[in-house]
């Protein structure tokens, strides 16, 4: 009988993307999309990086979400949708 151990540590690990975001030119997007990866990490999300498989040499202990989420869209970690612009009824 296989032992439920490996199943439950790979459920708890955060969903870390293949590849990377683009990296964010505007800073008001990037304000955004920290501001509400923060919100997630406050309400219990795990962070994605600081894993134990990267050294501790490289490792930073951030005790804020809101610079734990701003790191983390600096590394390309989190991915964002920009949604379109409504269109309005005066262009033809």
């Amino acid at each position: 009988m296989d032992s439920p151990e490996p199943q439950e540590a790979s459920e708890h690990q955060p969903k870390v993307p293949a590849t990377p975001a683009e990296p964010i030119t505007s800073r008001f997007l990037f304000v955004d999309v920290a501001a509400m990866r923060a919100k997630q990490l406050r309400r219990g999300a795990i962070p994605r990086f600081g894993q134990p498989d990267e050294s501790s040499t490289h490792r930073q202990e951030f005790h804020k979400a809101e610079r734990v989420a701003m790191e983390e869209v600096r590394r390309g970690l989190v991915h964002y949708d920009v949604p379109a612009l409504p269109k309005s009824g005066r262009e033809s």
